[in-house]
């Protein structure tokens, strides 16, 4: 399985406490644990050419994970439009913490993705479908502390599944982690991962992105769907 990892690496250029978490950047990070026997995982970043993104590039990856947070409107729309197409095709894609407001989230559920936020929180999380792949092997609940605050309402399609629930020391809620299909290709959004915090150092967290990964991969045979101008069958 080829997996690519994608992060803006933005963060990490101008904020020593990002770095000092993550040495390398996100991508790397995370690229770093996923990368074992069976998955082979490449990286991107935003100020890559392209965006590190092109058709060819895509055509070889069976799930890109994605992480952006401030940057989402230098993404090019023709960038969003070859993962949208590659998305539909079939390829798997796992959205990180802000990806919820990318151009490609966005494109693929057709809403705002909008949220109520607020730094610094203390936050447990829920499994709330054990039995999902995604699920396997995690915790029934966890804590990260600190972790952003996301709140409900998100303005998103209603899911196909929710995994996991979030609550907030403040009293919020938040539907943490999200599946939806799109043509031929499987969607995961998971809320945590905030740059400044080592969320992604958690055992739980990490097993997630892991499980959601063999999640979206595509199943053998699934293409986009064809729609031609045939023949009659019967006259």
């Amino acid at each position: 399985m080829k997996v690519l990892v994608w992060n803006e690496n933005r963060h990490e250029k101008t904020d020593p406490r990002v770095t000092e978490i993550y040495p390398g950047g996100l991508h790397n990070f995370i690229a770093g644990f996923l990368s074992d026997g069976d998955i082979e995982v490449s990286t991107a970043t935003l100020d890559d050419e392209n965006c590190g993104i092109t058709e060819e590039r895509l055509a070889e990856t069976d799930v890109l994970v994605w992480w952006a947070h401030m940057c989402h409107h230098e993404v090019p729309d023709s960038v969003a439009d070859m993962i949208q197409k590659a998305v539909l095709g079939g390829m798997g894609l796992v959205l990180l913490h802000s990806a919820h407001f990318s151009k490609i989230f966005k494109r693929l559920t057709g809403t705002t993705c909008s949220l109520k936020w607020r730094d610094g929180a203390r936050e447990r999380i829920w499994t709330i479908k054990p039995n999902h792949p995604i699920a396997k092997d995690v915790d029934e609940t966890f804590v990260l502390d600190p972790e952003e605050m996301y709140g409900e309402p998100f303005d998103i399609p209603t899911p196909d599944e929710v995994v996991f629930m979030g609550w907030f020391a403040g009293g919020e809620v938040f539907r943490s982690g999200v599946t939806y299909r799109r043509g031929a290709g499987r969607i995961f959004y998971f809320q945590p991962g905030h740059e400044e915090y080592p969320t992604f150092r958690n055992k739980n967290v990490l097993k997630i992105i892991r499980n959601a990964v063999h999640w979206a991969k595509p199943e053998p045979g699934t293409h986009q769907i064809e729609c031609t101008n045939p023949a009659p069958l019967e006259g």
